[in-house]
């Protein structure tokens, strides 16, 4: 029997990091650089990326955030001054020790002039943003601060994969200052709950809300809670962090207050963030062997309209009736917003036009041709599912925002169901082993998913995970609670997480 064609190859069950790498040329989000380890986000891609900015930006300012900007350049002392910190990114920093160039008497250029101080380029900005912070805070009356920041950092990776792994990405990062712990972590708490919000009802990429354990904390930080999302391999992927960083962060960069009884107490702080790993976590969570699926609410456009004509003749009228169309479409809403439609008018062959937009993920295809036109109708197609009919102009325009609507809950419904099937129970450890085989020589995962575990301790199962190159990814938030026997070790244990293979 032969295979059925598909748009990309391999597909996701022949070579899965392969399938993504041709996913993201296919849909033209983004290339390799001449940089090593670095990206150039393209157009569409960087679209995508404007669309979660705009989302999330309106979800923290109605949570009362305001956005600032701080330097990219961190002077080493500042991270010196947390120890945990600094020795959690010391591997990945980049460092700047010069502060110009000159010719080197061969036609080339040399660095010169060396700095005081050797400066680093922001892995993240805990302490520069905490160092300001300790000059703007002298009283409880100038708490909280409640600040986010759009930018990009540096963290110098070794294996670097497009969107997942890069030396340099975008994301951003909240940092906030309270005067209790309990304001400190209730603010923890309300983002991650933002977080979720975004990647379920905008991502429609279901997660489990959970938290980390000590070994898998952020650098620095009290408590770390994050948002967890099982990709199509079966992979768990860590969409966002929200991190209660006690005092530590104040205690290192001073930020102290005086209290309503005139008291001087270090501040309480958090800081939280995401990153253009969405955009990867989109990618493998809704795509297919035909390329990218995008969720509506995301997807730069919503639909697209492809003219069909057999000469010039036929072009000028049916360009006409799709403009109308075009603009009888914009005139309805999806999610209190204009449906964003495009007509692709290129002098290219149909079959080529519509296997364009199927790749790049469009959510909607609508061919008008003249036939269509005779009929007031149009043929549609869903990116989502394949499916295509032709349908009444009336219905198309009275029932697109529901259209949308319907594609953004297939997806994340498909995607729950796919998490749910392959997520199990392990009481024992030769079942642990069994469902967590090791990988093959491309480094492919040949078994698991997410497995719900009693363990004792973290220390008496790292030796186990780091064998299967497997991770503790958090510890639910919504577990029932209980006790019960550790899989690997057999004793009473009190705490069950959620066990994967990660990115």
């Amino acid at each position: 029997m032969a295979s059925t064609k598909t748009a990309i190859s391999p597909t996701r069950n022949e070579d899965y990091p392969e399938w993504y790498q041709q996913v993201i040329r296919a849909a033209d989000l983004a290339e390799n650089s001449a940089v090593r380890g670095c990206m150039v986000i393209k157009p569409w891609g960087y679209s995508l990326w404007e669309n979660m900015q705009r989302a999330l930006d309106r979800m923290f300012k109605d949570t009362g955030h305001q956005n600032a900007y701080f330097p990219l350049f961190i002077p080493m002392s500042f991270l010196e001054k947390e120890a945990e910190h600094v020795e959690g990114f010391a591997k990945e920093c980049a460092v700047v020790t010069h502060h110009r160039l000159e010719p080197d008497g061969k036609g080339g250029l040399r660095p010169a002039g060396p700095l005081e101080e050797p400066l680093i380029v922001r892995p993240t900005s805990e302490t520069i943003i905490g160092a300001t912070y300790a000059k703007w805070v002298q009283s409880y009356r100038d708490l909280p601060i409640l600040i986010n920041q759009w930018a990009n950092v540096v963290r110098w990776e070794m294996r670097t994969r497009l969107f997942l792994r890069t030396a340099e990405f975008l994301w951003q990062e909240g940092h906030t200052v309270h005067a209790t712990a309990e304001e400190a972590m209730e603010e923890t708490r309300k983002m991650l709950d933002v977080y979720t919000d975004f990647a379920e009802n905008h991502m429609a990429m279901p997660v489990i809300r959970g938290e980390k354990t000590p070994g898998e904390r952020f650098p620095g930080a009290v408590t770390t809670l994050s948002i967890e999302a099982m990709m199509q391999d079966r992979k768990a992927l860590q969409a966002g962090t929200s991190h209660f960083l006690g005092q530590n962060f104040s205690r290192a960069q001073e930020i102290k207050f005086q209290d309503q009884n005139g008291q001087i107490e270090y501040a309480w702080t958090t800081s939280w963030g995401v990153s253009t790993r969405l955009i990867g976590a989109l990618i493998m969570t809704h795509s297919d062997d035909d390329g990218l699926v995008l969720p509506p609410r995301l997807a730069p456009t919503h639909a697209v309209i492809l003219p069909i004509y057999r000469d010039d003749s036929q072009k000028g009228e049916v360009l006409a009736y799709c403009h109308m169309l075009r603009k009888r479409l914009q005139e309805q809403t999806y999610h209190g917003e204009s449906i964003r439609v495009e007509i692709d008018e290129r002098d290219m062959r149909g079959g080529d036009k519509k296997w364009y937009h199927v790749k790049r993920g469009v959510p909607i295809r609508i061919e008008v041709g003249p036939k269509d036109m005779a009929n007031n109708a149009a043929f549609v197609g869903r990116r989502d599912t394949g499916e295509s009919r032709g349908m009444p102009i009336e219905e198309l325009i009275s029932n697109a925002g529901k259209l949308l609507a319907e594609i953004q809950k297939h997806l994340f419904d498909k995607a729950l169901q796919m998490r749910i099937a392959n997520t199990v129970d392990i009481h024992t450890l030769a079942d642990f082993r069994d469902y967590f085989q090791p990988d093959d020589e491309q480094g492919r995962s040949k078994g698991g998913g997410f497995a719900r575990c009693w363990f004792a301790s973290e220390q008496a199962v790292q030796p186990l995970l780091d064998e299967l190159k497997v991770t503790i990814r958090c510890i639910p938030l919504d577990a029932p609670g209980g006790s019960g026997k550790c899989f690997a070790t057999g004793q009473d244990a009190a705490t069950q997480a959620i066990f994967a293979k990660a990115y």
